[in-house]
């Protein structure tokens, strides 16, 4: 019988809940706040805890966090219980490493539906992690052969949509999740210490990003923003583990393309520091071009604040270079949108 940790502040709801858990052939044991939560989390070692979020002496974030730093309890599927409903604090409980959030009122079948999930997933990797301690199955060694069989695969999980100009994620925050991106265009950017924006990385329809290390709870160091309507998929740091482990051809396939992610931008900053202000401003248009569009003569739509900061030149220094441009022939510019008609005189800029 599987044991269920129930933690509620509210006496009937955390009565009537613990009442048809057990109707469902559950061990429910139940705690009246998140301190006491988190000490009976670590006394019985539950199968999987559900929990509040607004309770009194400690919240649900602070009971996931506690548990998630605890290599007793950090294995323990976490399910969010809450009557908040706004998109950020969905996306703050997923961000903390919860594995699924359900929301008051909530159908009875929609809790079962949710434990038998999440249990129902443990007792799979198990199942997996076993099998690799003997030997690795053929049906597991080539499941996935190649980074597109992983974007079909990431398809499976999370799926987020943000409008332009919408944050992804931000510098500091917890970072539980890595990300691809099927449809549109996302920035990683930094401020530099006096406040100027800095574009670190453009990821485009296709890309893999977010911060790449396995370590619980680490931050992330940077900002990540839509820069036009963009579609992406989640996946848990732990589940894309499982995923490496189990299918460990494509390893060494996605640390190179991350590889090649780090030399463009190390590339990056050394045009920004040593290059002249035309060149800069030809290889930052190269570069979005690149990224946004496969093909390099197609109009681009991007926020000249975007590409002077990419270049790292003041708007005005960018709007100036880009005027030139033009008179020489080598774009076309229509509000936003910039046409490249001379790619290799670009390119031979200096």
């Amino acid at each position: 019988m599987k044991k269920v940790l129930f933690i509620e502040d509210d006496t009937v709801v955390r009565e009537n809940t613990a009442e048809l858990l057990e109707l469902a052939e559950y061990n429910v044991i139940t705690a009246a706040n998140g301190k006491s939560g988190v000490a009976l989390a670590k006394k019985e070692i539950p199968d999987i805890v559900v929990c509040d979020i607004m309770m009194p002496e400690m919240d649900g974030y602070g009971v996931l966090q506690s548990l998630a730093n605890d290599p007793a309890t950090q294995h323990i599927p976490f399910i969010f219980l809450s009557a908040k409903t706004e998109h950020k604090d969905i996306r703050k409980g997923m961000d903390l490493g919860a594995d699924d959030y359900l929301t008051k009122p909530f159908e009875e079948e929609e809790l079962m539906s949710a434990i038998e999930s999440r249990l129902a997933k443990v007792a799979i990797l198990n199942k997996i992690q076993e099998k690799n301690k003997t030997s690795q199955p053929a049906e597991f060694e080539n499941r996935i052969t190649s980074l597109n069989d992983l974007r079909e695969m990431m398809k499976e999980y999370e799926e987020q949509n943000y409008k332009g100009g919408e944050t992804i994620y931000e510098e500091g925050k917890q970072s539980n999740q890595f990300f691809y991106i099927d449809k549109g265009v996302v920035k990683s950017h930094r401020m530099d210490e006096y406040g100027k924006e800095l574009i670190t990385s453009i990821y485009k329809e296709g890309d893999f990003f977010g911060n790449t290390s396995f370590k619980k709870h680490m931050a992330h160091e940077e900002y990540a923003t839509a820069m036009e309507d963009t579609r992406i998929y989640a996946i848990s740091k732990e589940d894309l583990k499982e995923i490496l482990v189990t299918n460990s051809n494509i390893t060494l396939e996605l640390i190179d393309v991350m590889g090649d992610n780090i030399a463009g931008i190390k590339e990056q900053l050394l045009e920004m520091a040593y290059g002249s202000v035309r060149k800069k401003a030809a290889r930052t248009i190269l570069l979005f071009s690149q990224k946004i569009r496969r093909h390099p003569t197609q109009s681009i739509r991007i926020s000249r604040s975007d590409l002077a900061s990419v270049a790292g030149m003041a708007s005005e220094t960018l709007i100036r270079t880009l005027s030139d441009f033009k008179k020489e022939g080598l774009l076309e510019i229509e509000g936003r949108n910039i046409k490249l008609l001379n790619v290799e005189a670009l390119k031979r800029i200096s």
